[in-house]
């Protein structure tokens, strides 16, 4: 099952080119979740819900794709993002000098084990539709295309062996970077600088989450194009270490790492970033208004 929002708070099923609206659903949901719930209802309640989220799925009228859908994130309340650095074979070997220079300024360590993961402001998330705004014209902003893992239910010091069975589905991100020596949790929390899209999958759709392919088009240019196979730290590792940290909720997002290929952006560039077991989202690059 692929599950979006879209245009005014409205959840959707993707069925094909269309989106099939099953807002009821999600209305009845939220009205039987209790305030102080932790994380994103509706993926909390997939497990019970499912069922009747196909049925209304069924009978619903399609939508079909294009200017009239306005794709969101299709995750509103993770409690946290997670971000794993330097997490691709081909990036620690790859990365340009730019990069490399300031990672060593700040001494960063390539592995997660000793650097650990990140967090990104919960308010940087942003869906397809809403583009990414540059702040700063005069600083370097970089792409990073991503897999994501969305987190199903709440669990700590969770097995490796157990990790898959705590991910309610998949997406693909963009984990956007101002560069400079603030820390990195700082420079990665601008708004938009978190975008997810188009859709979450299911698991069930997903025949191998250790070989998903991740590609990045920047103007139709192919950047990045590896697939989670090369990752050092797997998804279920991922999963392992950082519950051993945190307690993981419901709509959790684990943007697990970028491949090789990154690179500026500037206003007016668009960006593609896709997983053929996913799907594509297209995200514009526009320049931040003083107030907007």
């Amino acid at each position: 099952m692929k599950l979006c929002r879209f245009n005014d708070d409205r959840l959707g099923v993707v069925k094909g080119h269309v989106v099939r609206d099953v807002t009821d659903v999600q209305d009845a949901i939220r009205a039987e979740t209790p305030y102080a719930a932790i994380g994103d209802a509706v993926i909390a309640a997939l497990p019970k819900w499912r069922d009747r989220i196909e049925d209304a799925a069924y009978r619903a009228p399609g939508l079909p794709m294009g200017p009239r859908v306005k794709l969101l994130s299709p995750v509103l309340r993770p409690s946290k993002v997670m971000a794993a650095p330097v997490n691709y074979k081909s990036e620690a070997q790859a990365v340009d000098a730019t990069v490399t220079a300031l990672r060593e300024q700040r001494g960063q360590s390539r592995d997660i084990g000793t650097s650990g993961i990140f967090l990104k402001s919960n308010s940087s998330v942003v869906g397809p539709s809403q583009g990414i705004p540059l702040r700063f014209p005069d600083r370097r902003s970089d792409f990073e295309g991503e897999i994501v893992v969305v987190i199903g239910k709440e669990g700590s010091d969770i097995p490796r062996d157990k990790a898959i069975e705590y991910v309610a589905g998949y997406s693909v991100g963009l984990d956007m970077t101002l560069r400079g020596l603030e820390d990195r949790s700082f420079r990665k929390s601008l708004d938009g600088y978190t975008a997810l899209g188009p859709w979450m999958v299911t698991p069930d759709e997903i025949k191998d989450p250790g070989n998903m392919g991740i590609q990045l088009w920047l103007n139709n240019d192919l950047k990045q194009d590896s697939t989670t196979q090369f990752l050092n730290y797997d998804i279920p590792r991922l999963i392992e270490f950082a519950s051993s940290f945190y307690r993981l909720y419901p709509g959790d997002l684990f943007y697990t790492g970028t491949p090789a290929g990154i690179g500026q952006v500037v206003p007016g560039d668009v960006m593609r970033v896709g997983c053929p077991e996913i799907g594509e989202m297209e995200i514009a690059v526009r320049q931040h208004v003083v107030g907007g």
